[in-house]
């Protein structure tokens, strides 16, 4: 039995981390799971949160806000973004959450009567909300 898998992590602007890790703890968009070598294969989408690595050096956290995450032999994850945790300062987290807040008004302004569409984007402004209140930091209150 192994005590590693290969992981990679990727966005559409870089490969941000690629190596033999210990476990994965993801943001799934079903809820929280903890991906580890010979897990059952898997496929999930990811909610805004962070996603936690643990490696034979020590753990690294990666703030995602959404993506997909595909676990078999190996774990890939295809982020909408990706930023290491040690890189998010207020400023960035709040430009995170002001995309996140105009894209839920956008979202209400075309779907005016399709409340599926707009309860999705309003799920994703909250969980990009608490992101804040998990890693330290204070957002902007907006408003739905």
């Amino acid at each position: 039995m192994a005590d590693t898998m290969q992981f990679d992590l990727v966005s559409p602007e870089r490969s941000l981390m690629s190596a033999q890790v210990k476990s994965v703890q993801l943001p799934g968009a079903d809820g929280d799971m903890t991906a580890m070598p010979n897990h059952a294969p898997v496929i999930t989408t990811l909610r805004p949160g962070v996603l936690k690595v643990e490696t034979e050096k020590g753990t690294e956290e990666f703030v995602v806000t959404g993506g997909f995450a595909e676990l078999g032999e190996s774990l890939s994850v295809l982020a909408e973004r990706a930023v290491p945790r040690g890189d998010v300062d207020q400023a960035t987290y709040e430009a995170m959450v002001d995309e996140a807040q105009t894209s839920y008004y956008q979202t209400k302004e075309t779907f005016k009567n399709e409340p599926g569409p707009v309860d999705d984007a309003a799920k994703l402004l909250a969980d990009m909300v608490a992101v804040g209140t998990h890693i330290g930091l204070s957002p902007k209150q907006p408003s739905l």
